[in-house]
């Protein structure tokens, strides 16, 4: 398996699921696109972690970005209070041409994330950033959690207000300006990740109670997310007929349901289902 060489590799679009582990894509993917897949290796088990080492020079790239952590904001990501909790001193606006914030004005209140239609959406509404850029980026959020068919999406709701309040702020990026619930909780957050219980708990937030003492967490979060990526591939699908252009399926990182204790993906946690992305080079129709 070799790396995914996301950059050194050939394309005019890219679209990037977020969290999606190489063999549920596998299983699924040729129900909706054709083309060549691959197994690669992802430079990160998170999103700040992928980004941070993928984009490291100075890349002319239109960044369409559901997710917050990829951001026009100019906030280091270990500075972010909310849901980082890392030591990158990286931020988008250093390394990319040009990002687009699907996550501010294409989010959806009853979700609790960004839907597939808000990346399209987006898309035409600026089109002249995919015109001045040499390649364009389309960041879906999905599978990631939370779960369409739930509707009621928390920590990513929470991670993008955190981000969005402090962006809005005027320095106030101290622990010592901030409220002490502020400057505390990245430390928190580490010590949680080591433990499976709270990751599982974290997790529970997402599912349906009844379905969870049914069929148990690993089963019930697996339908969900299947079918959350099920969404995504058939919203990728329609919108691939409309680029020009040579087209990658990809991921950032992949997603855990309980391999070696691990509980959705964390920072550099190079497990088998966080770092195993599918690599899908689209066949356009004739």
């Amino acid at each position: 398996m070799r790396n995914q060489q996301f950059l050194e590799s050939d394309w005019d679009y890219c679209l990037v699921l977020d969290a999606c582990r190489y063999d549920v894509f596998e299983d699924v993917y040729d129900e909706y696109l054709d083309g060549t897949l691959e197994k690669r290796r992802s430079n990160g088990s998170s999103t700040p972690e992928w980004a941070y080492r993928t984009f490291t020079g100075n890349h002319d790239i239109a960044y369409f970005s559901g997710n917050p952590f990829i951001n026009s904001l100019g906030i280091p990501l270990n500075e972010l209070k909310w849901g980082a909790s890392c030591d990158y001193e990286w931020t988008a606006i250093d390394h990319l041409s040009d990002v687009i914030d699907v996550w501010k004005h294409g989010w959806d209140e009853e979700l609790g994330t960004v839907p597939p239609a808000s990346l399209e959406s987006s898309l035409r509404d600026h089109s002249d950033a995919v015109d001045r850029a040499e390649r364009t980026v389309l960041h879906f959020m999905q599978p990631h959690a939370p779960y369409l068919s739930r509707g009621q999406g928390r920590k990513l709701e929470q991670i993008r207000s955190g981000i969005r309040r402090q962006g809005e702020s005027d320095g106030a990026s101290s622990p010592l300006l901030a409220p002490v619930t502020d400057a505390i909780r990245p430390r928190i957050e580490r010590v949680l990740e080591r433990s499976e219980l709270a990751m599982k708990a974290g997790l529970w937030l997402e599912l349906d109670p009844r379905r969870l003492v049914r069929d148990g967490t690993r089963e019930t979060v697996m339908k969900y997310y299947e079918e959350n990526l099920r969404i995504v591939l058939e919203a990728a699908a329609d919108l691939i007929e409309e680029l020009d252009g040579r087209v990658v399926v990809t991921a950032d990182h992949g997603e855990a349901f309980g391999e070696q204790g691990v509980w959705e993906h964390h920072i550099e946690t190079p497990i088998p289902p966080l770092v195993e992305v599918p690599w899908l080079e689209v066949d356009r129709p004739s």
